[in-house]
């Protein structure tokens, strides 16, 4: 199975992540977890032309300006290797509307961290708020259970 290149935007606004719900599809890796928007590149797109079209698709918003933050490399024993790109932006503009992969929700980045997401993303939430410039991350998982996490070439503490 080769690797995937993914793009995943946090929203902001008012200290609030536009978070997607994701409960639509029967088969999703990422099912009934919280994740940000985005998803798989097109053939000759960049991270920055992934980002634009997957939030334009999910939500109906235009991004104006973003912040590229850094790449997060997931290796899942069952899903492969990814390797995500992630922005952050709080100007985009737009009428919100539904996504077909899941509830697109406004959510207060404190409640975040008490709804279902992957453990790994607390790491890359922590740095995006901490407003750490781009760094790299690496997050191993067997199953859904976090089994390693790298930054920037250092091994973090696992709790």
């Amino acid at each position: 199975m080769s690797a995937r290149n993914t793009s995943l935007v946090h929203l902001e606004r008012d200290g609030c992540y536009l978070m997607l719900h994701r409960i639509r599809r029967k088969v999703d890796e990422n099912r009934d977890k919280w994740v940000g928007v985005g998803g798989k590149f097109e053939a000759g797109e960049s991270p920055e032309d992934c980002a634009l079209r997957e939030v334009r698709e999910e939500t109906g918003l235009v991004m104006h300006s973003w912040s590229y933050r850094g790449v997060v490399t997931f290796v899942s024993d069952e899903w492969g290797t990814e390797y995500m790109h992630l922005f952050h932006s709080t100007d985009f503009s737009g009428e919100l509307r539904d996504c077909d992969e899941g509830v697109l929700e406004w959510v207060d980045k404190k409640r975040l961290l008490t709804l279902p997401i992957w453990e790994g993303d607390k790491i890359f939430l922590r740095l995006l708020d901490e407003d750490i410039p781009f760094f790299s991350l690496k997050l191993c998982y067997t199953g859904e259970r976090l089994t390693q996490a790298v930054l920037n070439g250092k091994a973090l503490p696992l709790s």
